[in-house]
């Protein structure tokens, strides 16, 4: 036994040494050098932090115009105008623009106080990359679509969500957001990827249309960690842990935190596990010069470019969030009444996320096969 124990470790050693001879020693102190300005916070806002002034300039942005949205659309914009007298509301170019909204296109002049989504998930995803630049506005979102994990609010509760915030009560939650730049085999930055990406849920690397693994070097913070050979990897924030992350097998990771999660699709090694990364650190995923398929990109889901050996994509918390405002803004006296008097979170102190993962992602709940049960015996 103490032989084969040798063997293992002689192995084991010369793969260490062959893995860093792979890497070029310039490309990994290239990687040592800071990419970007590091005045990124190393924690995340408080939850609860409170919107201050009324906004003046509210945008929509939804789904596609089916009939209920467009009912929708149309009963929020007469509350508001009846409501709200003086606030404006704009609505993103497009052909659909309801009557009643102005136009409003990333990089006009006015200031968005406040968005407003109407659809599924996507929208929210959607919503933040049309502040892909700068800050994000509260984001307050109403469920319209088919996925709600990001969704506190029902359509019928808009007129309460907006008095929580004009009256100054909606608290919010900042998701993180990660920057992501690509760069070519010179390290300099692609033509047409010049700008830095902002992405709320994930950055995956995948073999696409190819049959051949992805060889991809992992660098972070200039240290080489290790050479993934698998067909691909997800880098999230803990909004996209229960995305994509999560179907490839990573872990659930609370919003208020700011980790970076580091998920291996279907890797060749079995002990490549998933990892959780400070927000303060920097990931670099380099494509391997001997990797045998190219990587495509994809952030949020939108396809991005395709990588090719010895290009990369580097990878940091960025210093622009998404602040979403919680349900628990909406709270009445009845409610908060009611609350005091039974178990569980004070008023305004109960945690969507909680809510969410048992109701939406039913988390340890006991399997049951309706098929089973249809047929059973007893």
């Amino acid at each position: 036994m103490s032989l084969l124990r040798q063997s293992f470790s002689k192995y084991n050693r010369a793969t260490r040494i062959l893995s860093r001879q792979r890497t070029p020693l310039s490309i990994i102190q290239s990687y040592q050098r800071p990419r970007f300005a590091s005045n990124i916070p190393s924690q995340s806002v408080p939850p609860n932090q409170i919107i201050g002034k009324p906004p003046k300039n509210i945008l929509i942005v939804n789904k596609l115009r089916t009939q209920p949205v467009i009912l929708a659309i149309d009963a929020f914009l007469e509350h508001v105008h009846s409501t709200y007298p003086g606030v404006r509301v704009f609505h993103e170019d497009r052909s659909d623009i309801p009557h009643g909204a102005e136009v409003w296109k990333p990089g006009s002049p006015e200031k968005i106080d406040l968005v407003v989504t109407l659809g599924g998930d996507g929208t929210i995803l959607h919503a933040s990359s049309l502040f892909s630049t700068g800050a994000v506005p509260p984001v307050l979102s109403f469920s319209m679509g088919t996925l709600g994990f990001l969704l506190p609010f029902h359509m019928d509760d808009f007129d309460k969500a907006l008095e929580s915030v004009f009256s100054g009560k909606a608290t919010i939650l900042n998701r993180m957001r990660l920057a992501c730049t690509v760069y070519d085999k010179d390290l300099s930055k692609k033509a047409k990827d010049g700008d830095d990406w902002q992405v709320m849920n994930e950055i995956a690397l995948h073999r696409g249309g190819s049959p051949h693994l992805n060889t991809i070097d992992i660098f972070v913070d200039g240290q080489h960690l290790t050479e993934a050979v698998s067909d691909g990897l997800i880098v999230s924030t803990p909004t996209g842990s229960t995305a994509y992350s999560l179907s490839a097998g990573g872990p659930i990771v609370h919003p208020s935190l700011s980790a970076l999660v580091l998920t291996p699709i279907c890797p060749r090694s079995l002990s490549f596990r998933p990892l959780v990364f400070p927000s303060s650190s920097i990931v670099t995923l380099r494509i391997g010069d001997r990797s045998r398929a190219p990587a495509g990109i994809s952030m949020d889901g939108r396809s991005s470019t395709i990588l090719s050996p010895g290009e990369s994509v580097v990878i940091q918390a960025s210093p622009f969030p998404v602040p979403c405002i919680n349900r628990s803004s909406i709270i009445t006296t009845s409610d908060a009444e009611q609350m005091r008097h039974s178990e569980g979170a004070g008023p305004g102190k109960e945690d969507d996320w909680v809510r969410d993962i048992n109701n939406l992602l039913q988390y340890n709940a006991t399997f049951r096969s309706k098929a089973l049960l249809r047929y059973s015996r007893t």
